[in-house]
């Protein structure tokens, strides 16, 4: 879009162009040179590559390849073809960067943004009527996110504002970004909506006197925390009764620590922040409907709140993941006792590798291995003026009076191997934020905003082995910015404590976790010393995943080079929450349309269906029915006065008001062409909950092909009802209609059928066998587990071999 200006008009003019063709028609923009702002409107989707780095390989075979792609033409004459593909591969020659990395490639930057558009892109305004509106530039903190540009930013100041984002993006098929404490990388996205949380910051303390009830199932103070608060909101409201949260290290961080783990100097003692948690309350993505998850006392509990079925599963969730299942509004915490901290600090210069790696083992052998659970010691390894050096902050935390539980020879035995400390203080939980070696100890500090840093951790055990300490030592000594550094945060204690699959936080069995932290200043953003640094972040982690226990969640995004830690961020958990995910995401279900003539059985046959679905050995499936047309006719019932009852309940009033019924629905579809996909999303929205959805009432020609574009994570069946003429005139007598029936046996509601449904069954019998057998044999199989796992394992390989073909790896099931 170089040169079009302003963009938004061009995208516009695209986009009424759509309206000409297919509803699942879509304009995509690529862009490369910094935000794509196009003033509001709403992207569908967004694929992004933070790096916008792609190695192509130095002969010219593959430029033969590449050059077409990115020229966008070739020529049908093979003289002129060969000629333009030689001057091709000169000019890639010339103007491809070299990479030490890929020493046989030329390097290319790429478009950096693709961002795709449906007819709904201009919709923004049916949103920003009803709810309140950030007016002007949103400052975050996360330097990737402040490059983003949303479409718009939303403040909800109540749940029902949040309530009416969620039907808003599932009506238009688009996705939200939550704003919480800003750190986050994505919290903002190019021409996506944010809602930010701010408003929800109120924290409410219930000790054991206050709120003790039949609710409550905690024997500790609870601490009910909004979305919108900050660590250091928390601990310093919390510390005015004496209590607190075990929360992380700095006081900025917002929901997304908690949700996501948590670590703290409080950890080997109480755990995670995550396992501090016992209840929350949440919007569904799925419904808009508001839900309480474990322990929330009812005071806490929004009006119209109601209890999951799946409450069990959610909870456990919410302890590790809860940035994945819904819009949170509010988590509440069982509190402890605040204690005070002694605080020690040393800073080692270090003469080589070898004295580094020497003094990591000793570190980790001698004094992190004996420490008590009240204590806690980081370790730093970082470069000051060009020289090796090893940081030590040591936290001990008392509720009573400090220096009582470690004994002198530990004491002495950590002076031994470090010496003297640098220095000593006392501090409570807000003084205990200004700690941090890495804010005031180390390069003059980075506490005062004039650097930019990303960063990735990973969770190791031993890391004074031979070769896990050569692996850290060397990574501060290759790293392209002298102010990178990695920080090793003490775990171990109550961690462990916790089993493995007991929360979806997966990642139980380590001792330190390594956060490699690559920093550059801020006046080189976007220059090559921050692309090398991120590269150099990357690249320590890929070394260190191997030895590693896991990778922590919380940092990761769509970065590409994040796939690998996301594969190793929950452990075995990881199948349990794809599952989870797959079913609280909207539109993740079998949805059935249940077709056929009038009289043929279409309702019988799908109420035993669903009886069928319910009753099998699978746990906990959902099913019901739905009738697409049941919304119309309440709007012709207000319009017309006919008896809505009737209309839904009696076959033969029905009948009577089929002509007039139809005129009405085909009026309302001139008036409003988009009405059909409308009650199709709005049946699937009101059914959220279920995981099979059978829905009859259909009248559509080809109803998967015209609907199964709106619900593309779903698979969509057509199961046709068919009964003869005479079974049909019979049951029409039965319940009070003289009106013959006509049509043939091949058609549906009397029009010939050009395409073919999934399924056919005949309903010619009496009784509910036939019907609970085809459902056995030919439906329930979809939603077998054993079939789930399978599906799980294939492969899917987008626009292969061509443009429009999904590629589907059944014979890599066998790797």
């Amino acid at each position: 879009m170089y040169g079009m200006e302003p963009k938004r008009r061009f995208i516009e003019r695209a986009l009424e162009l759509l309206h000409k063709g297919p509803e699942e028609s879509m304009v995509v923009v690529f862009h490369r040179d910094g935000s794509l702002h196009l003033d509001g409107l709403t992207c569908l989707q967004t694929v992004s590559s933070l790096a916008g780095i792609t190695p192509v390989a130095d002969n010219a075979e593959i430029l033969d390849c590449f050059t077409p792609l990115i020229a966008g033409f070739v020529l049908e004459d093979a003289v002129a073809d060969e000629a333009i593909r030689i001057e091709w591969r000169t000019v890639c020659r010339v103007f491809g960067g070299r990479d030490e990395a890929y020493p046989d490639h030329l390097i290319f930057s790429s478009p950096n943004v693709m961002a795709a558009f449906n007819h709904h892109a201009t919709a923004l305004l049916d949103l920003t009527v009803q709810v309140p509106v950030v007016i002007g530039d949103h400052g975050v903190k996360n330097r990737e996110a402040r490059l983003h540009r949303p479409a718009s930013v939303i403040r909800p100041t109540e749940i029902r504002h949040i309530q009416q984002c969620v039907r808003w993006a599932l009506n238009h098929g688009v996705g939200l970004t939550v704003i919480g404490g800003d750190h986050s990388g994505h919290c903002l996205r190019p021409n996506v909506i944010s809602v930010d949380m701010g408003a929800f910051d109120q924290v409410h303390i219930l000790t054991d006197e206050a709120g003790r009830g039949a609710s409550r199932s905690y024997s500790e103070p609870l601490v009910i925390v909004g979305a919108g608060c900050k660590s250091g909101d928390i601990v310093r409201k919390t510390m005015a009764l004496g209590l607190t949260v075990p929360l992380g290290a700095r006081p900025s961080l917002g929901p997304g620590l908690w949700l996501q783990g948590g670590i703290g100097h409080l950890t080997r003692l109480h755990g995670l922040a995550c396992d501090a948690i016992v209840g929350a309350v949440i919007v569904s993505v799925a419904s808009s409907q508001v839900l309480y998850i474990g322990c929330v006392p009812s005071e806490h509990r929004p009006a119209g709140a109601v209890r999951p079925e799946n409450d069990n599963d959610l909870l456990w969730a919410m302890k590790g993941a809860g940035t994945n299942f819904g819009m949170v509004v509010s988590t509440t915490f069982k509190a402890c006792a605040a204690p005070a901290y002694s605080v020690r600090k040393w800073v080692i210069p270090l003469g080589d590798d070898l004295e580094g790696r020497l003094r990591l083992d000793a570190f980790d052998r001698f004094i992190a291995r004996k420490l008590p659970r009240h204590c806690s010691i980081d370790a730093y390894l970082f470069r000051e003026r060009d020289k090796l050096c090893l940081g030590v902050t040591m936290f001990e935390s008392s509720s009573t009076k400090l220096n009582l539980d470690t004994s002198t020879a530990t004491l002495t035995s950590i002076s031994t191997i470090l010496g003297l400390e640098d220095s000593i203080k006392t501090v409570d939980g807000i003084g205990l934020f200004e700690t941090e070696m890495y804010m005031s100890g180390m390069h003059g500090g980075h506490g005062s905003g004039k650097t930019s840093s990303f960063k990735r951790c990973v969770f190791l055990k031993l890391i004074g082995a031979l070769d896990m300490a050569k692996i850290l030592v060397a990574a501060v000594g290759n790293c392209p910015s002298p102010l990178c550094y990695l920080h090793l945060l003490q775990g171990g204690g109550a961690v462990g404590d916790v089993a493995v699959d007991a929360t979806a936080f997966g990642c139980r069995d380590w001792d330190f976790a390594c956060v490699v932290t690559g920093v550059w200043p801020r006046d080189q953003d976007g220059t090559e010393v921050a692309h090398a640094t991120r590269r150099w972040v990357y690249d320590v982690v890929r070394d260190l995943l191997p030895l590693s226990s896991g990778a922590y969640g919380a940092d990761l995004g769509p970065d590409p080079g994040d796939t690998a830690l996301a594969g190793k961020a929950f452990g075995s958990n990881l199948t349990r929450l794809a599952r989870l995910k797959h079913s609280s995401d909207p539109a993740n279900k079998l949805i059935i349309l249940v077709t056929g003539e009038s009289c043929a059985g279409k309702d019988y046959c799908a109420e035993i269906w669903v009886a069928v679905f319910t009753t099998c050995n699978r746990k906990g499936l959902r099913a019901r029915t739905a009738s697409i047309s049941n919304a119309i006719k309440r709007e012709y019932a207000a319009a017309s006065g006919a008896d809505l009852e009737r209309l839904l309940q009696d076959r033969a009033y029905k009948e009577e008001n089929r002509s007039a019924l139809s005129t009405y629905f085909q009026d309302k579809v001139r008036e409003r062409y988009q009405l059909p996909e409308e009650q199709f999303l709005n049946v699937i929205n009101d059914a959220s909950e279920v995981d099979v959805l059978l829905i009859t009432g259909m009248r559509d020609e080809a109803p998967v092909a015209t609907f199964s574009h709106l619900v593309p994570d779903s698979r969509l069946l057509e199961v046709n009802v068919k009964a003869g003429k005479c079974t049909r005139w019979a049951r029409q007598r039965g319940q009070g209609s003289d009106d013959k029936v006509d049509g043939a046996v091949n058609t549906t509601d009397g029009r010939d059928r050009k395409d073919r449904p999934d399924f056919i069954f005949n309903n010619d019998t009496t009784g509910s066998e036939a019907a609970e057998r085809f459902c056995e044999h030919y439906l329930l199989p979809y939603v077998h587990e054993d079939l789930q796992r399978l599906a799980d394992m294939v492969r899917l390989v987008p626009n292969f071999p061509r443009l429009g073909i999904d590629f589907r790896d059944v014979l890599g099931i066998a790797q």
